[in-house]
């Protein structure tokens, strides 16, 4: 049973690793949609809990891989999910680097940089109403989200940290969770 669900993550994470265009949020919403709706390995509600901790944990972004492998198998799950989700895409932005670094002067090379822009960007948006959906968000979240995205649009250097604080403030008054707040 283990050997499959090593292979399982390995099958998993690989292909993510692969398609990553945009960074480790533009795959959310496959990790989300493979770990609990396809291989049944984790529920929607201990998905977004691992999401969490994921984002709490210090390190890249993408700890998410490491922590669903370690919740369906162990140390072994986590070490494998996170080298099958951060040795390919590594390797391939290394290869792909090395060969199109001697080009950047050139037509095609600004093209693509700047086509994959909107892909990457779309995939991130994916991921984004992937969660919001796993959550039920419903019209605070929605809200807060909106507020976020239009404090970081229109004033790019405002410091993340403060939105994220403040969308948390905004949730728990709203939410009653801060008495004499």
């Amino acid at each position: 049973m283990r050997d499959g669900i090593i292979t399982g993550l390995i099958l998993v994470f690989v292909p993510f690793s692969l398609t990553s265009i945009g960074g480790g949020g533009a795959i959310i919403a496959g990790i989300q949609n493979e770990t609990v709706n396809v291989h049944n390995w984790l529920s929607a509600e201990d998905f977004i809990h691992l999401f969490a901790v994921s984002r709490a944990a210090p390190g890249p972004g993408m700890v998410l891989a490491t922590v669903i492998g370690w919740h369906v198998a162990g140390w072994l799950g986590a070490l494998v999910a996170s080298l099958a989700l951060f040795v390919p895409s590594s390797l391939l932005c290394y290869a792909v680097f090395r060969w199109t670094n001697t080009h950047r002067e050139k037509k095609w090379h600004r093209v693509m940089r700047e086509g994959l822009a909107p892909v990457g960007i779309g995939l991130i948006m994916a991921g984004v109403i992937s969660l919001f959906r796993v959550t039920n968000g419903g019209l605070l979240g929605l809200s807060i989200a909106c507020l976020a995205t239009a404090i970081l649009y229109f004033i790019p250097k405002f410091p993340v940290l403060i939105v994220l604080a403040l969308g948390g403030a905004i949730a728990a008054v709203a939410l009653g969770g801060w008495q004499g707040f």
